[in-house]
């Protein structure tokens, strides 16, 4: 693929997911806020408002205000600056990239809530009866697609590694 339209592709993922998420919290906050828990497919899914100062599950959320700063906002930031040069320069399979882009635009929307106010805000939540998933967004869902992806890739890849010449990889 042309380095050109790889780079278009991935841009096209990258504003359209982050637009998503935007657009999808900004409704969140409008619509949702300050209201009880709303119910659909006999409680298997719920738009549930949140405000979630910490990171994946609300981890180092009771951390101090600054080590939770220089955490979720710098580290992060300096994360995904590298993370974005690594996916300019990366010239290998357009999977690989597309994953690498899913977790950099998830991880972007949600550091932009972070630096503007301090917060992300949450309100999907999926589970049958008392197994549920933590209060999550659009962004954490394509983190988790990109993760998702890298982690098969990386699977594919290596059992495509260890198979012996002229044999396929499941016998």
């Amino acid at each position: 693929m042309k380095t050109s339209l790889r780079l278009f592709l991935l841009a096209v993922v990258v504003t359209s997911t982050i637009g998503c998420d935007r657009v999808t919290k900004h409704l969140a906050t409008e619509r949702l806020a300050e209201q009880p828990a709303q119910s659909f497919l006999a409680d298997s899914f719920r738009l549930q408002y949140a405000e979630n100062t910490g990171g994946f599950l609300s981890m180092g959320a009771e951390l101090p205000p600054l080590a939770r700063t220089l955490l979720f906002t710098v580290a992060t930031g300096l994360f995904l600056v590298a993370l974005l040069a690594g996916l300019l320069r990366f010239r290998g399979s357009l999977g690989w990239s597309l994953g690498v882009a899913f977790v950099l635009a998830g991880g972007v929307s949600n550091w932009i809530d972070r630096v503007v106010n301090g917060r992300v805000v949450d309100f999907l939540n999926v589970g049958l009866g008392s197994f549920r998933t933590g209060i999550f967004n659009v962004a954490d869902v394509a983190i988790m697609l990109g993760v998702g992806m890298l982690v098969v890739l990386e699977w594919s890849d290596r059992a495509t590694r260890s198979t012996p010449s002229g044999q396929t990889a499941g016998g």
